[in-house]
């Protein structure tokens, strides 16, 4: 299962709701599963399995937030931040104390949506065409809406804005959601966005429409989560809460930065962790009153959606959870202790709190040691949920029931993996770890832009030492080399048969997406980037052949000059003017299949690349 090409020795086939695509195995596609359990429910003949889950199908409501270090609550031990919902929600929870995350927003959506590490998704990297998850990949909400869940998504979606890769096109009946990695970024809508304060009225796209919503965008998901839980209060619902906050820019109310502007943040202010790395003296008062007021924020959105179930008396019917995606970014604020930030494989960067509350169901205050992981996550809400995956569906986390329920099992030690580097492709050995219970082999370089190939292995005794101080790795040759063996084995698995120099298609004028826009969140190639001189190109599947409107929109140009359009074979070209910032080629006839869209703009003999293309299928 590589990428969702169009070639010509691969049948095309359905895949659940999506057209166009190869087939990249025998497996049965998921429309299959689904007819077959909409045939077993009208004849009345559901397996033992179905019979059993109409005892009990709790509702689901996961809560994400986006680069929230471990360190930035009450609960965690922060004596600044206020989070009082959160910290009563821990309370009221069963915690993961030992419970990890990827050092960054996509690998670790991918991991929560499947249940399977974000390498085998297709997922490799948050931008540039390196976050697009295989569509045939069956997601928690595929899942749970086959089992008849009422599934929402409100936020953050950040694997795939178009066709076949939406939130809407991957399990959610309604969505919310924002482009791209986050507002203020190339995935916004042309117009009249303010990347000064993109944060407040947002414009998100609803089911694939966009919409100008009023309020700051926190509150505004917020609101939506709440409505969709009051109109399916007799459930059961999937609801995914996914902020975009606190991640930059450290937009906010000024009413929540006001609060902090007078607060000490010197370390000495902050718990001392003589085990653990101190907290540096020189951070920046400014930034985290930004960052702490965005995640109080949270915190009073929390508060509202918890207060809603008590008032619809479905706190007891409801499995709640919450967790970030990663650490925090490097803003030398108070980290715990923790070693690294976002980016690293280092416990700052993926060590996150995980608390599961259902009253009644889980233990309250309860506290589960054993090593876990967002890849743990799907098995486990399946498992509670008494919803069987689709026999093809081959998850790499382990449903966690038997811990949380505190029953006497064997629970085999395992080792839990963790990569992330730029790039469109994995490298072996690059920014990695192998963890078991109380080991963690880590070799840390290579996270960012190119690699030089150094490697440096360090050993850590987690049992010991779980802030990392110590590298032990030259008293413990052997354990190296068995953590790194083991690493070996799942690198070769993970990334066997995957052509990562392609990714999944965008898929042009397809009924379930017309018109598609293109936006520098998913071009690639050597000079594609977010900056002024970015060039670039998509990787697309024209569905039929057929009659276009392509709309190219650029940074308003200086001089006479010329826009040329390639895709396939085919390039047109057109004039524009000095000033001009936006160009249509009203008639274009495109050939059906498999093609790179790239276009550029001249002038003055200097090439550029664009901000958007926006193909409309007119016939």
């Amino acid at each position: 299962m590589s990428s969702c090409v169009k070639t010509e020795n691969k049948p095309l086939r359905a895949t659940k709701a999506h057209h166009y695509l190869p087939c990249e195995s025998n497996r049965p596609c998921l429309l299959v599963v689904l007819g077959g359990l909409l045939v077993l429910a009208v004849s009345g003949r559901w397996p033992a399995w179905a019979a059993e889950a109409a005892a009990v199908r709790p509702n689901v409501i996961v809560i994400l937030t986006d680069d929230q270090g471990y360190g930035e609550l009450g609960a965690t031990g922060n004596p600044v931040i206020r989070t009082p919902h959160i910290d009563r929600l821990a309370e009221q929870s069963l915690w993961l104390t030992n419970f990890h995350v990827m050092p960054v927003c996509s690998p670790t959506r991918a991991c929560l949506m499947t249940g399977r590490y974000h390498y085998r998704t297709g997922v490799t990297d948050t931008y540039i065409g390196r976050s697009l998850m295989y569509p045939e990949e069956v997601t928690l909400a595929e899942m749970l809406r086959a089992a008849g869940y009422r599934t929402g998504i409100f936020g953050k979606w950040h694997l795939g804005d178009n066709y076949p890769m939406r939130a809407m096109d991957q399990g959610f009946e309604e969505s919310l959601v924002l482009n791209g990695g986050g507002l203020a970024q190339p995935g916004d809508p042309p117009g009249d966005v303010d990347p000064l304060g993109a944060y407040f009225n947002p414009t998100l796209r609803r089911n694939g429409q966009w919409v100008k919503t009023k309020g700051y965008v926190s509150d505004v998901i917020t609101d939506a989560a709440i409505e969709f839980i009051e109109r399916h209060r007799e459930g059961p619902f999937f609801a995914f809460l996914s902020f975009n906050c606190p991640h930059d820019p450290h937009q906010v109310p000024d009413e929540y930065r006001r609060r902090y502007l007078e607060r000490d943040f010197r370390p000495e202010a902050f718990p001392n962790h003589p085990e653990g790395h101190p907290m540096s003296p020189k951070n920046d008062p400014e930034v985290l009153a930004r960052v702490y007021g965005m995640i109080e924020n949270i915190d009073d959105n929390v508060g509202r959606l918890l207060a809603k179930l008590d008032d619809l008396k479905l706190a007891s019917q409801t499995i709640v959870v919450f967790f970030s995606d990663n650490g925090c970014q490097n803003h030398q604020g108070y980290n715990a202790g923790f070693k690294g930030w976002k980016g690293t494989v280092y416990e700052g960067g993926i060590h996150q709190v995980c608390f599961l509350r259902w009253p009644g169901r889980l233990e309250a205050g309860r506290r589960v040691d054993r090593i876990s992981s967002v890849i743990d996550l799907t098995p486990t809400f399946l498992q509670l949920c008494n919803v069987e995956a689709p026999p093809e569906v081959k998850f790499d986390g382990r449903s966690l029931v038997p811990l949380l329920r505190g029953e006497s099992v064997e629970w085999p030690d395992r080792v839990l993996f963790c990569q992330w580097h730029r790039g469109d492709t994995p490298e072996r050995y690059r920014a990695f770890a192998a963890r078991s219970q109380d080991w963690k082999l880590v070799q840390p370089l290579g996270a960012f832009e190119r690699w030089n190939g150094k490697m440096t292995f360090e050993l850590y005794d987690m049992a010991r030492d779980p802030r990392e101080r110590h590298n032990v790795a030259a008293d413990h040759p052997e354990l190296v080399a068995k953590l790194k063996a083991a690493y070996d084995a799942w690198f070769d698995d993970v990334t066997a048969g995957r052509d990562y120099a392609v990714p999944s298609r965008i898929v042009l004028g397809a009924p379930q997406e017309n018109p598609v826009l293109l936006t520098r969140q998913d071009w690639r190639g050597r000079n594609a980037n977010w900056g002024p001189k970015g060039e670039g190109y998509w990787e697309v599947h024209v569905a039929a052949a057929g009659r276009y409107a392509i709309t190219v929109r650029f940074a308003p140009i200086t001089a006479k000059g010329e826009v040329t359009l390639s895709l396939g074979g085919l390039s047109v070209q057109q004039p524009v003017q000095a000033g001009q910032a936006e160009c249509i080629f009203p008639d274009v006839a495109l050939a059906a299949g498999p093609a790179q869209v790239e276009v550029t703009v001249r002038q003055d003999s200097v090439s550029g690349g664009v901000r958007y293309v926006e193909f409309k299928r007119l016939n």
